[in-house]
């Protein structure tokens, strides 16, 4: 059992409830987050040794200053129409990164097998719509010579790899 993580969380409500503004008074809003330059940040992907439908991707926040991206990653496919479906399906919103801190997401490329499965030459990860993204040939991917693509789905950015995985029903072996 992990206690920390409750503690903590117990304290981050107890600070909420001590500084919570009386009826009446103003409240002050804190400034959005920029969100990361591309150049900040760092994508990275990596199939599944086991599974090549499995696509494992991590942005890391390379500058100086926290920043945001998108929660949702943008996941493309060669020259096919559409990204991945976010599992659960969301809309957009900020993703905190600070300096040095890495996200992950867990992308199955084929969702549900079907007869009409494609194959293309790679996949492009961007950490947020704003970003051109970063392109990964199938073999940089470690996936072969193509990528299978099917009804893809992809996870939202999370804070382990596990979570990303737990996200879109892959199991760690």
């Amino acid at each position: 059992m992990r206690v920390r993580p409750l503690l903590a969380l117990t304290a981050a409500g107890a600070a909420l409830v001590a500084v919570a503004p009386q009826a009446g008074a103003a409240t002050v809003q804190a400034a959005p987050l920029p969100t990361c330059r591309p150049s900040a940040v760092e994508v990275g992907a990596r199939a599944d040794a086991r599974d090549k439908t499995v696509v494992r991707i991590t942005v890391t926040n390379r500058g100086r200053h926290t920043c945001a991206v998108d929660r949702l990653p943008t996941v493309t496919f060669g020259n096919l129409d559409g990204a991945a479906q976010h599992v659960p399906p969301g809309e957009s919103g900020p993703y905190r990164l600070v300096t040095g801190q890495e996200a992950y997401a867990t992308v199955r490329t084929v969702g549900t097998p079907g007869d009409e499965t494609r194959r293309v030459g790679g996949v492009t990860v961007a950490a947020d719509p704003s970003h051109h993204g970063r392109t990964f040939s199938a073999r940089e991917l470690g996936a072969g010579r193509y990528v299978e693509v099917w009804e893809p789905v992809s996870s939202w950015w999370k804070g382990s790899a596990r979570a990303a995985d737990e996200a879109v029903g892959v199991g760690r072996g």
